[in-house]
């Protein structure tokens, strides 16, 4: 039987206000719409890849609230297998989102029935880890749970991609159990110990020299509109760059970026070819408004690549 992709993380309800810019703390701004989409960047990844066509499951929680109902739907939609995505009595994850008008945005997330998913649910799910070629995770569900997948995919010989997001310093022991490390700036400072948002790119090649010797075997440093470095522990390093396009919504790009890296890795392609795939997907996503909204098709993908060489 083919392997399945499958994430562990996070299924959240986004209430996205659109502004014309992002208030300033203490400030009030008018908005200029509302909507609600389905969220969360374990439930995104796995609707990012199912859309893409790739086999996914995922193991995460929902509230025995109307938003769980809507978030299981939403899963099933794109194709993702549910069945170790169980409902417990408290409300649904929630996700609060301001976008403005230049396409970026401010988040606060309330974690709800994904602070439920313990390393005891893992163990109920051992059956479906061991169907996966490859195993994508965030940090919006506890750590203790986190650091046992870690446990768990080493033991298991299935590869292991964290997305550490959101940021905050890691274990050693957990860094050493990743083979797919990909954080964006933000997180990249975080866990490097080091001040500031933004890398500069003379400081983009030594940052991924660090992030490896904290144990993870590969990094993709994802650069935003720059692009994604690549640090393979075969030593080999290359920066694929971003494609142009008018950025509407960036909520969920990596998330895109993610599912769609995962995906490509399982039909085979190599670490560079499935970056510059996953580098399509998240440009095509935020052109389009909301989360899992806003992930492509295969087909769409393709219509992506075919109009970029014609251009």
């Amino acid at each position: 039987m083919p392997k399945r992709l499958l994430v562990v993380g996070s299924i959240n309800l986004d209430l996205v206000a659109s502004s014309k810019r992002i208030p300033l703390p203490g400030e009030t701004v008018s908005g200029n719409t509302f909507n609600t989409f389905p969220g969360g960047k374990g439930a995104n990844q796995a609707v990012a890849a199912g859309r893409l066509g790739a086999a996914v499951s995922m193991i995460g929680r929902i509230g025995n609230d109307a938003f769980g109902t809507q978030l299981r739907a939403s899963l099933e939609a794109a194709g993702v297998d549910t069945k170790a995505v169980e409902v417990v009595p408290t409300s649904s994850g929630i996700a609060l989102i301001t976008t403005a008008e230049d396409g970026q945005n401010a988040i606060v997330v309330v974690p709800g029935a994904n602070g439920e998913l313990s390393p005891r649910e893992l163990e109920k799910h051992l059956d479906v880890i061991r169907e996966a070629g490859i195993i994508l995770a965030q940090l919006e569900i506890p750590l203790e749970t986190i650091e046992f997948l870690a446990t768990i995919s080493r033991r298991e010989n299935i590869p292991l991609m964290l997305d550490p997001a959101p940021a905050r310093e890691l274990p050693a022991s957990l860094l050493a159990s990743v083979d797919w490390l990909t954080p964006n700036e933000t997180e990249t400072q975080t866990l490097l110990k080091r001040g500031g948002a933004e890398l500069r790119s003379k400081d983009v090649e030594d940052a991924a020299k660090q992030l490896l010797k904290l144990g993870c075997r590969n990094v993709l440093l994802k650069l935003g509109d720059r692009g994604c470095y690549v640090a393979l522990g075969t030593g080999e390093r290359t920066l694929v760059p971003a494609h142009r396009v008018k950025a509407v919504d960036t909520t969920a790009a990596g998330d895109a970026f993610n599912g769609a890296f995962a995906t490509a890795l399982l039909r085979g392609s190599g670490a560079v070819a499935s970056v510059k795939y996953a580098a399509a997907v998240a440009a095509i996503s935020v052109t389009r408004h909301g989360a899992q909204p806003s992930m492509p098709t295969q087909a769409e993908v393709e219509a992506f690549f075919h109009d970029a060489q014609n251009a």
